[in-house]
């Protein structure tokens, strides 16, 4: 079974510190003002009178790129910058190649992406792939004090990881109208649901697909036809030449 790369969250356990927050923006040199990963809250309606009668209590859902099975990301990106690693299921960005366009931004349903404001390229969540060749959790993930979030291979029966999410049932974070299948998978009750946004194409994936798209392959078909074409003719005329240099007469076609 191929490498599932994932994140097993036990969101009952979070506490809102911040910790992992901290811990990913100095592990990661991320620009002020902006993050990579966050923690959703969940409040209980205070103006409600039977509030605690209801046992509704404050709830912290950690989260971060969904690194999803399904990545609408990759299918937004124009250049091939961002791309689903098939060695281990995580959803990564190659600096080089990516164009600054945003539209990967545009169409990930989890605002899990931004735009990096020095190297104007698409940043999010690598699972910190720094660490991972010295064999070290992602920095959120060791830096817990709870333990809420448990990093590795799902796939892998042994590892932390696969053994919570085999254990226990799990819920994943999406809208229905765009489910991307979430390589984040919370155990126990988890709230707020309902924050994931419906996408839709980016306006220069939709003019690629509705304008630029025909006319290149169109192009294409002409350009092809053409070099068919010209190969025939060469064809024809040297077997003419070789032909007449032998003394043979060319075979004639006759219509039937």
């Amino acid at each position: 079974m191929k490498k599932q790369l994932s994140m097993v969250i036990d969101s009952s356990k979070c506490i809102d510190c911040k910790a992992c927050l901290v811990a990913c923006k100095v592990q990661n040199k991320v620009p002020r003002g902006y993050s990579r990963i966050w923690i959703k809250q969940s409040e209980p309606d205070f103006s409600d009178p039977d509030w605690m009668s209801k046992n509704k209590t404050a709830h912290y859902q950690p989260g971060a790129c969904m690194h999803c099975d399904s990545p609408t990301c990759v299918d937004a990106c124009p250049s091939g910058g961002t791309y689903k690693d098939s060695a281990d299921g995580a959803v990564k960005v190659i600096d080089k190649l990516c164009i600054g366009c945003s539209s990967c931004i545009e169409a990930c349903p989890y605002d899990a992406r931004y735009r990096h404001p020095v190297k104007n390229v698409a940043d999010k969540c690598d699972y910190c792939s720094s660490r991972q060749g010295a064999d070290r959790l992602p920095a959120c993930v060791e830096t817990c004090p709870t333990k809420a979030r448990v990093f590795g291979d799902i796939n892998d029966p042994t590892s932390e990881a696969g053994k919570l999410f085999n254990k226990n049932k799990t819920v994943q974070v999406i809208n229905q109208k765009s489910n991307t299948n979430p390589q984040m998978h919370y155990i126990n009750q988890t709230e707020p649901m309902d924050w994931p946004v419906e996408i839709s194409a980016p306006a220069p994936i939709r003019l690629w697909e509705s304008v630029a798209k025909p006319v290149v392959w169109a192009a294409t078909g002409i350009n092809a036809f053409a070099v068919a074409t010209m190969l025939g003719r060469q064809f024809l005329n040297r077997k003419a030449n070789v032909a007449k240099e032998t003394g043979e007469a060319p075979e004639e076609h006759h219509e039937q």
